[in-house]
This record gives C-alpha cells, sequence and structure tokens, in this order.
C-alpha cells in the first residue's frame, strides 16, 4: 500500500476495525492477530521437497495459505509471502540416482513443474521462493553460530543439535522431552547412536558419504545441510528474526517446526514467530487415509489437471476451513463444480440485465441483503478464516439476486455493487470470475446464438412444437435456457 495514497489509507483504516483471530498452534487457542509491523504481514510457508510433482496433500497446504495470504490482503494488508523449495536431501539424492541425474537438474524440472501447477490453481508467486542450494554460506554461519554458543557440536563431519539444551524443546508440539527420547532411542542405528550425545539430537549438517554424493566444503569437511536448519535460515534471512505467520502443514509441526524453533531462537536470542497455523491433511477413499508418498495412495495435480478444470480443483480445496480434515473424492469435486456453476449462472444473469436497455428501479431489499452478506463473509473470514460460513453467507444471497434480476425493473446500482463484490470474494478463494463467466468464450457460439434467435422466432409466432424442438435440441448440447422478461438467456451446463 502506497503512503501516499489517501483513498487506500482510509480503506485500510476501515477494514482492520474488525481484527482477525487466528488458533495458534503454539498456545492451541484462538488469538487476535497483530502483525509486527501495523499494515504489514510477515509470512513463511514451508514449500515443497522437489523431487516428484506435487500431490493434492502438497496443493492443500499451498492453497489454504494462498486463501489466507488473498484474505489479508482483502483486508488491506501488504503481505510478504516467503515460500522454500528444499532442493537438497536424502530424498533427492535417492531420485537423482535412481533416475541417473544430478540433484540440480532433479530440482530445475520439478520447480518449474511446481510453477506450473501453482499458477494453474492460481495460487499467487511467493514474494520470494528461495533455494536451499543456494544458501549455503548463510547455513554455514547460522550452524557455526549455534556451536560457538554450545548449542551444536561436531562428530566426524557431521553436525549435530544438543536438543535437550533449549529450553522449550517440545513446546510447539506439545511433547514431553523424555517420551521423545525414549521414542527416538528406539529409531537410531547404532552408527548414529554412537555420534549422538543423546538420541533426541538432530542433524545440523550431514557429512559426505559417499563420493557421487552432492556436497559442499564447510568447516566440519565436505556435507551438505540438514532439512530443518534449511528453513530457519531461509526465514530469518528473509523476513527478520521474529516474523508474524509460520504455516505448514500438520505433520510439520514435530520435529521440523520444533527444530525450527530450537535453532532460530538459540542463535538469535528472540521469539521466532508470533503466530503458527497448520492446515489438516487431505484424506482419500471412505476409510479416509490421510493421502502422501508414503502409502503410494496420493493422486499428483499434474495428473488431475488433466480431467478436471483448474478453477474447480482450487475451488473445491479452498471452500474447507483450513485446519479442518478434506476428504479427496470425485463426488465431493463435483459438489464444488456444482456451486461454482451455480456463482457463474448468477454473474451471467445479472451481467446480461446490466446490459440491457430497461430503467433500474432502487431494491432496498437487495441493498439490505448485500450490506448483510459483506458483513457475514467478513465475520466469517475473521474467525480463523472460516471458509464455510464465508461461503454460506454468499450461497444465501443468490436467491435475493436473481429475483431482482427477474424482476421487470431491476436495481442496476445494487447489481453492479453485487458483481464487484462477488468477484472480490470469489478471488479471496483463488477463483477468477472473469475466466468463471468466459472459460468457454473461446468455442464458436454462431449456431447456438443461431438457435436461441430461431426459438424466439417461434416462441413470437407461437410455433410451440418448433420451440420445444430446437429447445431439446440445445439441451442435448448442454445448453440450459432461461426465458426472462428480458429475452432469453443461455448458458452451458
Amino acid at each position: 500500500m502506497k503512503s501516499n495514497d489517501c483513498r487506500q489509507g482510509k480503506t485500510f483504516k476501515r477494514k482492520q476495525e474488525n481484527l482477525v483471530k487466528v488458533f495458534n498452534t503454539l498456545t492451541r487457542q484462538k488469538e487476535e492477530f497483530k502483525p509486527l509491523v501495523p499494515g504489514q504481514i510477515s509470512m513463511y510457508v514451508c514449500g515443497p521437497t522437489v523431487y516428484n510433482y506435487i500431490h493434492i496433500g502438497n496443493a492443500r497446504s499451498a492453497i489454504a495459505f494462498d486463501t489466507i495470504r488473498r484474505y489479508f490482503e482483502y483486508k488491506g494488508y501488504q503481505v510478504k509471502y516467503v515460500s522454500n523449495f528444499t532442493d537438497v536431501d536424502d530424498k533427492m539424492i535417492n531420485e537423482a540416482r535412481a533416475e541417473g541425474t544430478t540433484v540440480p537438474e532433479l530440482a530445475e524440472r520439478y520447480i518449474k513443474a511446481f510453477l506450473e501447477d501453482t499458477t494453474a490453481l492460481n495460487i499467487e508467486p511467493a514474494t520470494l521462493h528461495p533455494r536451499a542450494t543456494h544458501e549455503i554460506p548463510a547455513i554455514i554461519d547460522f550452524v557455526q553460530n549455534l556451536i560457538d554458543k554450545g548449542y551444536a557440536y561436531e562428530v566426524d563431519g557431521d553436525v549435530y543439535y544438543r536438543a535437550k539444551k533449549f529450553a522449550n524443546y517440545g513446546q510447539l508440539s506439545d511433547q514431553n522431552i523424555d517420551q521423545l527420547e525414549e521414542g527416538a532411542s528406539k529409531h537410531v542405528n547404532d552408527e548414529e547412536q554412537g555420534r549422538k550425545e543423546d538420541p533426541i539430537d538432530f542433524a545440523l549438517w550431514k557429512g559426505q558419504k559417499a563420493p557421487d554424493e552432492i556436497a559442499w566444503d564447510s568447516p566440519w569437511g565436505k556435507g551438505r545441510p540438514g532439512w530443518h536448519i534449511e528453513c530457519s535460515v531461509m526465514s530469518t534471512k528473509y523476513l527478520g528474526d521474529t516474523f508474524d505467520i509460520h504455516g505448514g502443514g500438520q505433520d510439520l509441526e514435530f520435529p521440523h517446526h520444533e527444530n525450527e524453533i530450537a535453532q532460530s531462537e538459540a542463535k538469535t536470542g528472540q521469539k521466532f514467530v508470533n503466530y503458527w497455523l497448520h492446515n489438516g491433511f487431505v484424506t482419500v477413499g471412505k476409510d479416509e487415509e490421510k493421502m502422501s508418498k508414503s502409502l503410494h495412495n496420493f493422486v499428483t495435480v499434474h495428473d488431475i489437471l488433466q480431467k478436471v478444470d483448474p478453477q474447480v480443483l482450487r475451488f473445491f480445496m479452498a471452500s474447507v476451513q483450513y485446519r479442518s480434515q478434506i476428504n479427496y473424492s470425485e463426488e465431493n469435486l463435483e459438489q464444488a463444480a456444482t456451486i461454482l456453476n451455480r456463482f457463474k449462472n448468477t454473474l451471467e444473469d445479472v451481467e446480461g440485465r446490466l446490459s440491457d436497455q430497461t430503467a433500474s428501479q432502487a431494491d432496498p431489499e437487495l441493498t439490505a441483503a448485500l450490506s448483510k452478506t459483506k458483513e457475514a463473509f467478513e465475520a466469517a473470514m475473521d474467525d480463523d478464516f472460516n471458509v464455510q460460513n464465508a461461503l454460506t453467507a454468499i450461497y444465501e444471497l443468490l436467491p435475493v439476486v436473481n429475483s431482482n434480476v427477474n424482476s421487470a425493473a431491476s436495481d442496476k446500482e445494487a447489481l453492479k455493487t453485487f458483481v464487484k463484490n462477488l468477484k472480490a470474494w470469489l478471488l479471496v478463494f483463488g477463483v477468477d470470475a472473469g475466466r468463471l463467466v468466459k472459460s468457454e468464450s473461446s468455442e464458436d457460439d454462431s449456431e447456438i446464438e443461431a438457435l436461441v434467435a430461431e426459438r424466439t422466432k417461434a416462441r413470437q409466432e407461437k410455433n410451440w412444437a418448433r420451440s420445444d424442438e430446437i429447445r431439446d435440441q440445445l439441451q442435448a448440447m448442454g445448453i440450459v435456457l432461461k426465458d426472462t422478461p428480458q429475452g432469453t438467456r443461455w448458458s452451458r451446463e
């Protein structure tokens, strides 16, 4: 927001009257969101490990936090949104070996695929997309700082973090450190156990184990960063020692985000993040099993977009509150498509009415409904982004709008306000109303227009048989007709 734009300044002030409440995983309660800098939000969301196409579970996180970002922008905030690429780790090394390629080549391929998929889903580009491999000097400095402060130690080229030395370890995930130690001891092999001071200590730097393994020079020998340190370095480098929001999937609470806090606060001595937000899982099937690559039950976005309209997939994923579990199924996709089609048809009817030559007549009921809906939409979204209630408020407005559209004299000023508001509301969910209405504009409509005109003439001549015949013909073509006092409008099913 430009500081010298008085109009935008007034808008910002008005929209900030009602504060957003968010569920903070760290405190396990809803809190009023207060940014570090008024009017500005610093936000970091864990991005993908780029060794394959993203699946729907990965897309859920990207869409959930894009929706949150878009609502903050709707409210007038300026959002600095950082989301990383993990472009070096064990999975990437193993996949590169299996394919006979290099880790950088693998990363380039799937970063490109990620950007293509997220663009199709209308996910706003991050302000910054840092890559772990581009931050190696900063990572080495960060690790050395932790060693100097006694929080980390080196063993045979590996560097580990002393988890017990950090007083609040386990607070984010609400886990007892003794139980963590007992569980970790069962999963640490004898060789690694011999190097660690404690089973719950975790790797900051991993020494090179094979000549073909990607590695960088460091004070501890050739090696590469651990996963957790990458996000600590990239988030604090680009957003500061303390920032507003850190987001990611629920599965990242422990150990990834827990370790990020321990590393970052040990280095800076400052609170790392003010608000921790975590999105729910995507499940599949009647048993609602969590979707994951390890369970081999995942569906990639790349494959889905070959069959499903990107706007439908985006709307489906965005229409469930971010902390709630979401079940991926064809039935749920179809339901999302039906709702979107309802919005589309209403928009087309309204814009058709606005373009006719009839007079405008004020409708207090529609004006009041528009105001009530706007209040209800914002109240729902202010309550930890309750998208279901927000959508219900919009959906309940449609019959009032449709009634006005089909009346003898519509309130055209109110209908213009409706179009403006609906487009803004849908954009929060990542739906471009312009594309929604004009998604089929590239098709040749001349045959349809000719049949509609012929049917109109048949009706005027009271040739009901021919009129019905044309209606049936259009219906077989997937065309829905709507007869209004201002003429016949059509849309595709």
